[in-house]
C-alpha cells in the first residue's frame, strides 16, 4: 500500500451538512470544517464576517427564467424565489433558490465531453447527460454570480422584489446557509484577499433534485478538473462521496485557457524537530517557496490533524494563520489532513522567492505496547503544499534509547546527555520525507554504490503475540476413528520479531540491484528500511515502511496471514513493491489523479517481475490468477469488483458499496495491464520501454495519454497503431473481463497442417473487443502464438502449422485477463 502519490491538496471547498438535506462534500476537501481565527487580523475578520453574514431579507426576489452558465455547466432558475446573502467585504457570496411556489422549478444541464465521463455519469444517474429538475439550490461563490443574477433581475426584468418572503426565507435557510458558507470560508477568504483580477474564482451549487435527490455541482477554474458533479451516499453505515463526473472545462479543452498551475512551489525545507520522552513532537519548519505566475498573499498548506501550527512568519514578518479547529466529538487522527492558511501582510510579487517559517507541535507517534512505536503521520507531519520536489535538511532530537530511521543521508549523529541528535539531508529534490523510531536491530549492506540499512524491532508488538493461537483440530463426527474436537496448546515460543531480518535485508538489496539494472540508478544513494505495525507497506524516497509481519517467520505469522497469497505477499512481494517505488512514484510521478494507477501498477508489476526472477514464471502466474479472482469476485453491489469503473477513475473508485474496488483495480488490474502489454510488445521491447519511461519522465509527471504515446513508440511491426489504441480503450478506459473459449479443427499433414478455429467471448458488453493470444504448443520446439481480435460474434482465425500441435489454448488468467468459458 503506497498512496504517497495520491495525496490531494485540492483547495478551498469543504464539508458541510444540513438538517433539511443530506448534503455532501467535495471529496478533495472533505476535511475542512469551520475555520477559527488564530490571529486578530484581516483573515480572521473576514472569517467572522462570513460566519455572521447570513441571508439578506431585503434582497429577496420572485424570479423567472434566470440562468447561470459556466462553460459546460448550465443552471436555470425557471420559477421561484431567490434570496442573496449579506455582503462580506462589499461582495455577496451566497444565494438560495426556492421553487416552493405553484409550478416552481429549476433545471441543471451538464453534458460530459467524452465517452468515459458519460459512462461514469450514467453509472450513477442512469443517463449519460445530466438533465435534472430541482426544487431548491444553495449557492456559494466568489465569482460574479451575484452581479450576473442581479443584472438579469433588475436590468432584464426577470424578477421583482418579494419583501414579504425575505424574512421567511432568511429564517428558514439561515442554519443551512451559515453552515455551508462557514465551511467554505478558507476558499472565500483566499479569494477575497487575492489580488484583484487574478481570476479563478469558484461557484458551488448544492442541488435538491426532484429525481436524483441531493447532489453537488462545482465550477472552479483553479481545480485540476474545473467541473464536477457528485453525491454523498451511504451503505451499511459507511459514507462515501461518489464523483458522478469530473472533467476539464471547455476553455481548457480547446486551449483557450491554460491548465491550472501551482500558485506557489516549495523548493527547500529545513526542519528542526524535537521529540520529548513521551515522543510528543515540537518542530520549527522553514520552507523556501517561489510564487507562481500571479501575485500571492494567501498560502495554503496541509498538515496532520494531530499537529497544531502555533506561529508563522514570512521573511521574518508575522503571518496571520487560519486553521481548522479540532473536532471535540472525535479524537484527531494523525493520518488525516487539516488545511490551514498562512496570510502575508501584503501581496507577494509573482516569481519571487521567500522563506516561510512555522512552529508546530502535536502527538503523531503512538505505541501499541512492548516498546514498539507507530508513526501515524508519515507524509503529513510537517506543512506541505502539493507534491513538488524540494530538498530537505532534517535535524531530530530524540531520546537516546531509541534509533531513528529517516529519509536522507546522515551528516551528523551525536549524543547530548539523555538525547540523541541526528541530522540528515537529501542530495536531490524529493516529494516527501518521513521518519520512524524504535528499539531496532540493524543490518547494513551496499549495492551499486547505494547504502542500504534495514531495521527490525527487537520486541514484538502485543497484537502479534496475542495471535499466536492454539491449534484446534475439528471433530470427526462418525465412522471409524470418530472423535470430538481437540485443542492442542501452542507450545512454541513467542514469535521472533527478528526472524527474517537478514532475509528481508537480502531481498531488499537484491531487488534494488535488479531494478537498477532494469530502470537505471536511483538518484538517492541511501535507503533505509524500517518496520511498522499493521499489514501494509509504504515507500518514501530513501525510506521504506514494511509491515512487522514481513519480519516474522511465515509459520509464526497470525493465522489470518498464513494463506498462500498472504505468505507470498509478506515474504516476497511487499519488499520489492516498496523498493520499486524508489523509481515509480518518487522519480517518475503521475500528472493527475487519473494517472495515479500508473505508479502503483508499475510498482506492483515490478514486484511480480522480481518474484518471477526469484521463484520462476509459475509463481508469478499464480499471483496473477489470484488478482484475476479478486477482480471477478462478485461484490456487495451484485456485480464483479472490476466493474466498479475504469482504472483512470483513481480515487473515484472508492465508494460506500465496493470497499475493495480501488485497491483491486489500481494494483491488481494495473499489474495485469502491464503484463498484457509485455505479451503484446515482447520482452525486449517491453523492458526497453520501461527503461525509456524512467529516463524520459525523470522528475516530469506522466499522464496516461503520454504513456500511451510511449507504448506506441515501442510496438513491434506486427502490432498496428490501432491495436495499441484499442488495448487502451478496452483495458484502461473501460471495464470488463471476458470469459473466453477456443474451438479448433485441423486438416492435412505436416509440414502443411491447416488449422482453423474460432474464439468466443461472453460476460462483457457487445462492444467489448480484445486481442487474445491463442497458444499452440508442440512436442518439440517453442510454442507459437496467434493473436485473435474478439467481438460479440465468434472470431475466426487460421494458421499453417509445420508439425502437429499437442495443445491449443488461451492462457486465460496467466496470459490475458480473462476466465475460461
Amino acid at each position: 500500500m503506497t498512496r504517497l502519490g495520491t495525496a490531494r491538496l485540492c483547495w478551498g471547498l469543504g464539508r458541510w451538512g444540513s438538517s433539511r438535506w443530506g448534503f455532501g462534500r467535495w471529496v478533495c476537501l472533505s476535511l475542512l470544517a469551520a475555520l477559527a481565527a488564530l490571529a486578530q487580523d484581516r483573515g480572521g475578520a473576514l472569517t467572522r464576517s462570513i460566519h455572521d453574514a447570513g441571508l439578506d431579507p431585503t434582497e429577496c426576489y420572485r424570479v423567472r427564467d434566470l440562468s447561470i452558465v459556466r462553460e459546460d455547466l448550465k443552471l436555470y432558475f425557471t420559477d421561484g424565489y431567490l434570496i442573496f446573502g449579506k455582503p462580506v467585504a462589499g461582495q455577496r457570496l451566497s444565494a438560495v433558490f426556492s421553487g416552493d411556489v405553484e409550478g416552481g422549478d429549476g433545471e441543471v444541464l451538464l453534458l460530459p465531453p467524452n465517452p468515459a465521463e458519460r459512462r461514469s455519469l450514467a453509472r450513477f444517474t442512469q443517463s449519460p447527460n445530466l438533465d435534472e429538475h430541482f426544487r431548491a439550490a444553495l449557492l456559494i461563490f466568489s465569482d460574479e454570480t451575484a452581479t450576473e443574477l442581479l443584472d438579469q433581475i433588475r436590468g432584464e426584468g426577470r424578477g421583482r422584489k418579494a419583501s414579504e418572503m425575505g424574512p421567511v426565507l432568511a429564517e428558514q435557510w439561515l442554519p443551512t446557509a451559515a453552515n455551508m458558507a462557514e465551511s467554505f470560508a478558507p476558499r472565500l477568504v483566499q479569494d477575497l484577499l487575492s489580488p484583484a483580477g487574478r481570476g479563478g474564482r469558484f461557484l458551488f451549487a448544492a442541488i435538491a433534485g426532484k429525481r436524483l435527490g441531493s447532489f453537488d455541482l462545482v465550477y472552479d477554474p483553479r481545480a485540476p478538473d474545473q467541473i464536477f458533479a457528485a453525491q454523498m451516499t451511504e451503505h451499511g453505515g459507511r459514507f462515501a462521496y461518489d464523483i458522478w463526473t469530473s472533467f476539464s472545462g471547455r476553455a481548457v479543452r480547446s486551449g483557450r485557457a491554460e491548465r491550472p498551475k501551482a500558485e506557489f512551489s516549495p523548493n527547500r525545507y529545513e526542519i528542526d524537530a524535537a521529540l520529548d520522552q513521551d515522543l510528543r513532537l515540537k518542530a520549527k519548519v522553514r520552507v523556501s517557496v517561489t510564487v507562481g505566475a500571479a501575485p500571492q498573499r494567501v498560502f495554503g498548506f496541509a498538515v496532520s490533524r494531530a499537529i497544531r501550527i502555533t506561529s508563522g512568519n514570512i521573511d521574518g514578518a508575522p503571518m496571520e494563520l487560519l486553521a481548522q479547529p479540532p473536532d471535540p466529538r472525535t479524537p484527531p487522527r494523525a493520518d488525516e489532513n487539516a488545511i490551514f492558511l498562512a496570510i502575508a501582510p501584503q501581496a507577494i510579487a509573482a516569481g519571487s522567492t521567500h522563506e516561510l517559517e512555522f512552529e508546530e507541535e502535536g502527538t503523531v507517534i503512538t505505541s501499541p505496547g512492548n516498546g514498539v512505536y507507530f508513526v501515524g503521520a508519515r507524509a503529513n507531519w510537517y506543512p506541505r503544499a502539493g507534491d513538488t520536489y524540494a530538498v530537505y535538511d532534517l535535524t531530530f532530537r530524540y531520546p537516546k534509547r531509541l534509533t531513528l530511521a529517516a529519509t536522507g543521508e546522515q551528516v551528523e549523529d551525536r549524543m547530548d546527555g539523555d538525547w540523541r541528535i541526528t541530522r540528515r539531508r537529501t542530495p536531490v529534490g524529493v516529494r516527501v520525507v518521513g521518519f520512524n523510531l524504535g528499539d531496532y536491530e540493524r543490518v547494513v549492506s551496499e549495492t551499486d554504490g547505494v547504502s542500504i540499512e534495514v531495521y527490525a524491532n527487537r520486541r514484538l508488538e502485543p497484537a502479534l503475540t496475542a495471535r499466536s493461537q492454539d491449534l484446534i483440530i475439528p471433530p470427526v463426527p462418525r465412522g471409524r476413528g470418530a472423535r470430538s474436537a481437540t485443542t492442542i496448546p501452542n507450545q512454541s515460543s513467542t514469535p521472533d520479531p527478528l526472524a527474517r531480518l537478514h532475509a528481508v535485508a537480502a531481498d531488499v538489496t537484491a531487488s534494488y540491484q535488479y531494478f537498477t539494472g532494469l530502470f537505471g540508478p536511483s538518484p538517492l544513494k541511501h535507503l533505509t528500511v524500517s518496520p511498522i505495525p499493521g499489514a501494509f507497506g509504504q515507500g518514501f524516497p530513501g525510506l521504506l515502511y514494511l509491515s512487522t509481519a514481513a519480519f516474522l517467520d511465515p509459520t509464526e505469522r497470525p493465522v489470518e496471514l498464513r494463506g498462500a497469497s498472504q505468505q507470498v505477499f509478506f515474504s516476497d512481494l511487499m519488499e520489492a513493491h516498496e523498493v520499486a517505488h524508489q523509481w515509480w512514484g518518487n522519480v517518475v510521478t503521475n500528472a493527475g489523479y487519473q494517472d495515479e494507477w500508473l505508479m502503483e501498477a508499475l510498482a506492483n508489476y515490478s514486484s511480480l517481475l522480481w518474484l518471477e526472477k526469484k521463484k520462476g514464471t509459475r509463481a508469478m502466474e499464480a499471483s496473477l490468477e489470484g488478482y484475476r479472482d479478486d477482480l471477478t469476485r462478485v461484490g456487495v453491489s451484485g456485480t464483479p469488483v472490476e466493474s466498479a469503473g475504469p482504472i483512470t477513475w483513481g480515487f473515484r473508485l472508492e465508494s460506500a458499496r465496493e470497499l475493495d474496488a480501488w485497491r483491486a483495480i489500481t494494483y491488481e488490474k494495473g499489474a495485469w495491464i502491464f503484463h498484457m502489454l509485455r505479451r503484446r510488445l515482447g520482452d525486449e521491447r517491453f523492458f526497453k520501454m520501461l527503461a525509456e519511461l524512467r529516463r524520459r519522465f525523470d522528475g516530469t509527471p506522466i499522464s496516461t495519454v503520454a504513456f500511451q504515446t510511449l507504448v506506441q513508440e515501442f510496438r513491434p511491426p506486427r502490432v498496428s497503431e490501432s491495436s495499441i489504441d484499442s488495448f487502451f480503450d478496452t483495458w484502461i478506459y473501460s471495464t470488463g473481463i471476458p470469459a473466453l473459449s477456443v474451438h479448433t479443427s485441423m486438416k492435412g499433414a505436416a509440414p502443411a497442417i491447416r488449422l482453423t478455429g474460432t474464439v468466443e467471448q461472453s460476460g462483457v458488453d457487445d462492444d467489448f473487443s480484445v486481442e487474445v493470444p491463442v497458444e499452440i504448443q508442440y512436442a518439440k520446439g517453442p510454442p507459437e502464438t496467434v493473436w485473435v481480435e474478439t467481438s460479440k460474434e465468434p472470431a475466426e482465425f487460421s494458421a499453417t502449422l509445420k508439425q502437429a500441435p499437442v495443445r491449443i489454448s488461451i492462457p486465460a488468467g496467466t496470459g490475458v485477463l480473462a476466465v475460461k468459458k
